[in-house]
């Protein structure tokens, strides 16, 4: 048995891990984008009142970065739905917190730190739209390119593009880790 924490050997296996990865757009990058996406979203959304949805756990870091920047009255609340718990595929949605503000007759923001394949936003666009939102617009740091998508459901406000490789940094994990990280990075090939 080994002297070393298993916390400590965690770690330092992430921190391994995190050397080989590449990192695909650069936190100064992400910020230019997080400015373009807020300049965007205050064109659109300014005097409606919106209400603005942070989709946890991805979404938080997204908000806190182009919440900040817009410059409109608006209300905020969050919702939890996943697919990924911890993995990196994804599974059956499961619905974690809802949403306390009324939507019904209100123009709805949601914020999330990724458009992937678009499953788990799908199914909040629908249980928002069920809930009475007027117009539901979506705001995504990060649009991965490939043809898997949902289809019909796209970001209206997108900051970047990204490949179709696994990603984490600016609110996207990887197994729960790397959200923190500033700018977005890649797994190795092949890992």
């Amino acid at each position: 048995m080994s002297d070393v924490p298993e916390w400590r050997e965690r770690s330092e296996s992430l921190d391994a891990l995190l050397a080989r990865c590449e990192c695909l757009v650069s936190p100064e990058a992400m910020q230019a984008a997080y400015s373009h996406l807020a300049t965007a979203i205050n064109a659109r959304l300014a005097g409606r009142l919106p209400v603005v949805l942070a989709v946890m756990n991805g979404g938080l870091v997204s908000a806190g970065q182009i919440l900040p920047r817009l410059t409109f009255p608006l209300e905020l609340s969050y919702l939890h739905a996943t697919r990924y718990r911890g993995t990196t595929a994804g599974g059956a949605l499961k619905w974690l917190a809802q949403p306390d503000i009324e939507l019904a007759g209100r123009d709805v923001l949601l914020v999330d730190d990724i458009l992937d394949e678009g499953h788990t936003l799908a199914a909040v666009r629908e249980w928002c739209l069920d809930a009475g939102a007027a117009r539901l617009w979506i705001a995504v740091a990060t649009d991965k390119r490939h043809d898997r998508k949902v289809p019909g459901l796209a970001a209206d406000f997108v900051g970047v593009e990204v490949p179709d490789r696994y990603i984490f940094g600016e609110g996207m994990d990887y197994h729960g880790y790397f959200r923190n990280l500033s700018g977005i990075h890649a797994l190795p090939e092949g890992e």
